[in-house]
């Protein structure tokens, strides 16, 4: 495990430094390594994740919680990671407000994500009384 994070941390420093040096002679190609690093980091990372997000299937199946939430839990955290990653990408960029709104985006769309779970909470609740 440590041996593919050290791995990683080289990937990332090494893909970071080309980035930097490419930017001098064309921003545009330095945006396109710095995005296809991204790519590449997170398909590795989904190999890793795989067996934990079983794992986790098990131990919320177990404790009886329901597929449903299980799986909007999973869904807010890439929403997570894709916006943080697609802001980062526009900072790098310079583009503040386009990072701006990427982030205002996301925000949104975990609202969005949210609202059946919201829902049943208030229908539970409603329920009771």
């Amino acid at each position: 495990m440590i041996d593919s994070c050290l791995t990683t941390a080289a990937f990332c420093i090494c893909s970071a430094l080309l980035a930097v040096l490419l930017r001098q002679y064309s921003h545009e190609q330095s945006m396109v390594l710095s995005l296809a690093a991204c790519i590449g980091i997170m398909t590795a990372s989904l190999m890793f994740i795989s067996p934990l997000i079983n794992t986790i299937r098990e131990l919320f199946s177990s404790a009886g919680i329901e597929d449903g939430c299980i799986t909007v839990i999973f869904k807010a955290a890439a929403i997570s990671v894709i916006t943080e990653i697609t802001c980062e990408l526009c900072r790098d960029c310079g583009e503040n407000s386009i990072a701006a709104a990427a982030g205002i985006w996301g925000r949104g769309m975990l609202m969005f994500l949210a609202l059946p779970l919201v829902k049943e909470i208030i229908d539970r609740i409603t329920a009771i009384q």
